[in-house]
């Protein structure tokens, strides 16, 4: 492996209460997750910006409550991408890029999620979208219709140096989506995983386990010649997030998340 690269590896937001005695401490106060999280992950997606804008004091708070070198990933707000289905939302846009500026260099890609319903007949709607993206960030798409996945969207994406977010989900089977992976246009790597069916409730025990397919992943990704790759879980997909990120991380001979630490200042967070 490429000692070269870089890999952020995490989960899909922070502020889950059945975390608390499985990752945090018992009784730590939705407050204090993050600091807590940031101690065992270096990267999170934020899932909440997807429905509704946060102000830019909150991008802020979330800067300074996170140590140098951790990087966000934020997910545009639903009333760009789903809502107005990417028309007409110049002044949106330029408020929420305006908002999550204040992570500074903490900021990383912004995902543009689209809607499943949205196809391929809507090329010259992305297309537009596309241009009109600030040059100064980095973004990705993930597409949920599966007749994106084709050479003139991998031309589009080029041209733009807009990453194809790939995600395992009930659009891509995992070896679809790790197919999709190796030929995906990017400058860096952007990876989810999901589950099927979504949004179950999180319980002590995993959904299912998922090792054979993260071992495939973790191939996939070590023979990929990417300078960046950020890989985030949903708790839908084994049970528990940070338990994937973990097993990913040691997977690809990454030193895993340490959830022990948050162990070590308990009394501090309770």
């Amino acid at each position: 492996m490429n000692e070269a690269r870089r890999f952020h590896i995490g989960t899909q937001g922070w502020n889950y209460d059945a975390w608390n005695g499985r990752f945090y401490p018992p009784g730590t106060k939705s407050g204090d997750r993050l600091e807590q999280y940031s101690r065992v992950f270096d990267t999170v997606e934020i899932d909440s910006t997807f429905y509704a804008m946060p102000p830019a004091e909150r991008f802020a708070s979330w800067y300074e409550r996170t140590p140098a070198g951790f990087v966000f990933t934020v997910k545009l707000p639903r009333d760009i991408t789903h809502d107005a289905r990417l028309v007409g939302v110049d002044s949106l846009l330029i408020d929420f890029c305006d908002r999550a500026s204040q992570l500074r260099e903490k900021l990383g890609p912004l995902l543009i999620q689209l809607p499943p319903d949205l196809h391929a007949r809507d090329f010259d709607a992305v297309e537009a979208f596309l241009k009109s993206l600030p040059a100064e960030l980095q973004f990705a798409i993930e597409f949920r219709n599966t007749s994106w996945f084709q050479p003139r969207t991998f031309d589009l994406l080029r041209e733009w140096d807009v990453a194809l977010t790939v995600s395992v989900g009930p659009w891509l089977t995992t070896p679809q989506a790790i197919s999709l992976a190796v030929a995906a246009p990017g400058p860096f790597q952007y990876l989810r995983w999901l589950g099927a069916p979504r949004h179950q409730d999180i319980t002590p025990e995993l959904i299912a386990e998922r090792d054979a397919d993260l071992y495939e992943w973790a191939r996939t990704i070590s023979a990929e010649n990417r300078p960046i790759t950020y890989a985030y879980f949903n708790n839908d997909y084994m049970g528990h997030s940070p338990d994937s990120a973990r097993r990913l991380q040691e997977l690809l001979g990454l030193e895993p998340g340490d959830a022990s630490v948050l162990r070590e200042q308990e009394d501090l967070f309770l």
